[in-house]
């Protein structure tokens, strides 16, 4: 009995997630054809074919079906271009990312809009987290090889920062006048202040060799948990400089 009861659970949790993903594809695309203003319940609710009721169980209300909206939109970016291997340069492969972000904000005005242009004071949406975690991994992999100049946190930051600026501004410009040269000259800019030519343990100074040991500590095998956490809090506050 316990058995058939498991698989009655998983029967109805896999359609719930068939029609949440149906509700968040019929949202997305309306968002496309007709824009921000046509993401009205009764409006998405309709083109799924469901009953409203339904969303607001699947979603909590409005805001929550515009986050799964915005999350499910750049997952769904992401995982097309998961094929594209990583090169021998990871700053080269950061540029890559880059120009990607870049480039799906021009592609997809409104989503990104939706995903990125509006500020809710100390909230943090799944979207930015999904694009600062995969931000971070790119930017480890350079203070790995030991030519990150400022902690990983401060990297992370300014990245994103400077990146979704840039994207929200050329989509404020008229389309044939977009400069796309301030996409690419922002980020040479970040690049230059947050890498180096050459190690940063080979500089003088204990803030770059701080940051790389950092980066390396997950792989020190001969320490505590313990002793690994105090010594990275140690290396995190050595290694922001000022």
């Amino acid at each position: 009995m316990k058995k058939v009861n498991r698989v009655r659970v998983e029967e109805i949790k896999t359609n719930c997630e068939d029609v949440r993903i149906r509700i968040i594809k019929a949202a997305i695309t309306l968002l496309k054809e007709r824009g921000r203003d046509a993401l009205t319940t009764r409006g998405v609710a309709d083109a799924a074919k469901i009953q409203a009721p339904t969303l607001y169980r699947l979603f909590g209300d409005k805001r929550g079906l515009l986050d799964a909206v915005a999350e499910y939109g750049y997952v769904t970016a992401f995982n097309r271009k998961k094929e594209l291997k990583t090169g021998p340069n990871p700053i080269d492969d950061l540029r890559h990312f880059w120009d990607g972000h870049i480039s799906f904000g021009l592609e997809n005005p409104v989503l990104y809009s939706l995903m990125f242009g509006e500020l809710r004071t100390g909230f943090v949406s799944p979207t930015d987290e999904k694009c600062r975690q995969v931000l971070g991994e790119f930017i480890h992999r350079i203070a790995v090889t030991g030519r990150l100049k400022v902690n990983e946190k401060h990297a992370a930051k300014l990245i994103f920062s400077v990146s979704s600026g840039v994207v929200l501004a050329l989509l404020a410009m008229p389309e044939g006048k977009r400069d796309l040269n301030l996409a690419r000259d922002a980020r040479e800019v970040v690049i230059a202040a947050i890498t180096t030519d050459s190690q940063t343990l080979n500089e003088p100074g204990a803030e770059g060799a701080s940051i790389a040991l950092l980066a390396m500590l997950p792989n020190v095998k001969s320490l505590t948990d313990g002793e690994r956490h105090l010594l990275a809090e140690l290396l995190e506050r050595i290694s922001i400089r000022g």
